[in-house]
């Protein structure tokens, strides 16, 4: 029992435990509803699934069940995003553990009735339960807001800090976080609004279903501009989180945080007045402009600091060009959430660009099939990069090394990268190919992207085959890690309690004077 227990309290007490648990439940999630589409409905392994699992499929809800789905595995990324936060950025022992555990009930209420309503019969105690995991995660949310409030003097920097700062010390770089947690908030009310007026005036919908109705309701403007919002803070937040990580400050963290927080402000205030506005998606692109910039300076700093200490380290005093690179592409998982970065400009941020551009010149005169793939492509290209991106950070804190550490980076980065680009050329195909002669090229991207997204798919099952092996161990990677931040947690709360045994002293001096 004492073994199971200390296990226990390993997977939901501690930052890498939670982790490993959300990210398991996403694999899961990934590996069992990925058989139900793409090359696994025509080889008949969906069918199996569904007689498995006793599977309710009716082809009328098809759009409320990818819904729920998609926000199973969006709620619990987002989790995930927020055990890194509470870890790397300081506040109080008691903040961490109630945002921890609100947001864990919360999210694994979503996933587990949110998919058992939706795909196995309708049980409305379930969606019931499913809207309470919805509500205690965005109670989190404002947990980890007040957690995060920039303004506390405890959080406050030094004059001479390296980090961004302003004149009285505040921290740009929490502010940053904080700015992007209440957007977050704003923009969970602003997709629930709709979601309040289901069957009474809302009806469910998919975005890429709609786009060219020439008149939506406020609804269904919300709705889009809901789901446009909430994936892009999803991604400040991994851009800021690894930022901590690399350890960002200097020049380019003192512009790049201030760059950061105008634009996540801009662009939210942009995406959630679609509602009434014709000209928000301008400020979109105003705002998307700013958190560009800020990711580029992380990038500039990330891989100028990964050449200067791999340099330093092999003790090369004047290196050539090629010795930088290798020194640069050293270590996979900190070269590669830069990349990612970089590489989302070529999938993602450049073809938004060039569509919204060109969207009554070029993808408007499409079929409506054309411009819906452009689209479904673009939101799954950046949340997939976003997940591996995840998976790169989480490789550094399971402490992989040596050739293991090489192969989980390259292989993670080479098959997503693969994968995305492929998908990309299939969705933007019919600038280069007409529909009469596009059969070779589909077939070969369609293959590269099997071929990437499977090598990825490979490289996590074994990962997480390995992290649940070493489970049964009784001295494996999963002790070390809680018995150091069982350490860590130690010396954080006699640090608190030293702070409040000075505050009491400091508070009798007075009276005593």
């Amino acid at each position: 029992m004492q073994a199971i227990a200390t296990r226990f309290n390993y997977l939901f007490r501690s930052t890498r435990g939670l982790v490993l648990v959300a990210i398991a439940t996403v694999a899961l999630i990934t590996a069992i509803w990925g058989t139900l589409s793409g090359p696994m409905v025509e080889w008949g392994v969906r069918d199996i699934t569904v007689k498995l699992l006793g599977m309710d499929l009716q082809a009328a809800q098809r759009e409320g069940r990818l819904i729920i789905l998609y926000h199973a595995i969006a709620i619990t990324v987002i989790a995930i995003e927020v055990y890194f936060m509470t870890e790397l950025l300081p506040m109080k022992r008691w903040e961490q553990l109630f945002i921890n555990a609100t947001i864990t009930i919360g999210y694994l209420l979503v996933a587990i009735f949110g998919l058992a309503f939706a795909y196995f019969g309708h049980n409305y105690a379930f969606h019931g339960l499913f809207l309470v995991g919805q509500s205690l995660v965005f109670f989190a949310g404002v947990l980890l807001a007040y957690a995060l409030w920039p303004w506390r003097k405890d959080a406050r920097l030094p004059k001479d800090s390296p980090y961004a700062h302003t004149k009285s010390g505040i921290d740009l770089e929490r502010t940053a976080f904080f700015v992007m947690v209440v957007a977050t908030l704003a923009s969970a009310i602003w997709g629930a609004v709709p979601g309040s007026f289901w069957t009474n005036g809302q009806e469910t919908f998919l975005a890429e279903d709609i786009i060219r109705l020439p008149h939506k309701t406020y609804l269904q403007k919300a709705v889009i501009g809901h789901l446009h919002i909430m994936l892009t803070l999803v991604a400040v937040a991994i851009t800021l989180i690894v930022g901590r990580w690399m350890d960002f400050k200097g020049i380019l963290h003192k512009i790049a945080m201030p760059m950061m927080i105008f634009g996540t402000i801009v662009t939210t205030t942009g995406a959630l007045s679609v509602v009434w506005l014709e000209w928000a998606h301008t400020t979109i692109y105003v705002g998307s402009t700013f958190i560009m910039l800020a990711a580029l300076f992380y990038v500039i700093y990330s891989w100028n600091k990964l050449i200067k200490d791999r340099i330093a380290e092999l003790g090369i005093e004047n290196p050539t060009f090629f010795q930088k690179i290798a020194a640069l592409v050293h270590d996979p998982l900190k070269f590669g959430t830069g990349w990612q970065m970089v590489f989302m400009n070529f999938t993602v941020s450049g073809v938004g660009i060039f569509l919204a551009v060109k969207l009554e010149d070029i993808f408007r005169v499409w079929p409506h099939r054309e411009e819906r793939i452009t689209l479904t492509g673009h939101w799954h290209i950046l949340a997939g990069l976003i997940a591996t991106i995840i998976l790169l950070y989480y490789g550094d804190l399971s402490g992989l090394k040596g050739k293991i550490r090489k192969w989980y980076g390259w292989l993670i980065i080479i098959g997503s990268d693969i994968a995305f680009a492929s998908a990309t050329i299939f969705s933007m195909k019919r600038l280069f190919v007409s529909e009469y002669a596009q059969q070779p090229l589909v077939n070969t991207v369609m293959l590269l992207m099997d071929i990437g997204l499977g090598l990825v798919l490979i490289i996590l099952g074994i990962f997480m085959a390995w992290r649940l092996i070493d489970l049964f161990k009784g001295n494996g990677v999963w002790r070390q890690e809680f018995n150091e931040e069982t350490k860590r947690t130690a010396e954080a709360e006699l640090r608190e309690q030293q702070q409040k045994i000075e505050e009491l002293q400091a508070k009798l001096a007075e009276v005593s004077q």
